[in-house]
């Protein structure tokens, strides 16, 4: 019986056939609010990969700016793999993200319409108060996670406009010009990191008002 579950679970996550999904998951005894932690695990660790790579991108721009001979074209190379990488790893961050999202929707409307089952008045009360005080701390998750994500793309956008120019001007007054873009790419990685570190944080929080 189980191996046809997760059979279900594994074609439905590459479907997205969220309600067939849900219940192979329900018959498992993982209900929507266990998939929401897990997913915001998986955002937190998308972004602390995103942190380290962003800081490695960093790093290897500051070696291109102290570039003191040899193969420029090396040096390019390196540059546009790290700012691929780190493009990749927003894009993880993105999706990781948007998946905490749709799980939590769904969560909230389930939350919503079984309030209406309730007999009891009391019990509907704290359950109604639980489903206000959750909705709220994941408003603050969901705000800071999209704060951390909107940082990411200056951040690529310097980074690219930097490898193209390189790319196209492979001599020592290339170099030049991007020493000029150093401050404004650092202070770019530090917001970057700090939003990402509260993010983290929020994420924690959350998770452990629902454990």
């Amino acid at each position: 019986m189980l191996k046809y579950v997760f059979a279900a679970i594994m074609f439905c996550s590459l479907t997205g056939c969220q309600t067939a999904y849900y219940s192979a998951m329900e018959k498992v005894g993982i209900h929507k609010r266990d998939i929401l932690v897990d997913r915001v695990k998986d955002a937190q660790e998308s972004q602390t990969e995103a942190q380290a790579q962003f800081q490695s991108a960093l790093e290897q721009f500051q070696s291109v700016v102290s570039f003191d001979g040899g193969e420029l074209e090396v040096v390019y190379n390196e540059l546009n793999e790290q700012y691929l990488d780190s493009k990749s790893a927003a894009e993880d961050v993105s999706s990781r993200i948007d998946k905490v999202e749709s799980v939590a929707e769904d969560l909230f409307d389930e939350w919503e319409d079984e309030l209406e089952q309730y007999t009891n008045t009391k019990l509907k009360a704290q359950s109604s108060k639980q489903l206000t005080d959750t909705k709220r701390q994941y408003s603050k998750l969901i705000k800071s996670m999209r704060k951390a994500e909107s940082k990411m793309q200056p951040f690529l956008s310097a980074l690219n406009d930097n490898v193209l120019y390189l790319k196209h001007n492979l001599n020592a007054k290339a170099i030049g010009a991007l020493k000029g873009e150093l401050g404004s790419i650092q202070k770019d990685v530090k917001a970057l990191i700090a939003e990402i570190n509260k993010s983290i944080e929020q994420s924690n929080q959350f998770i452990k008002s629902l454990e």
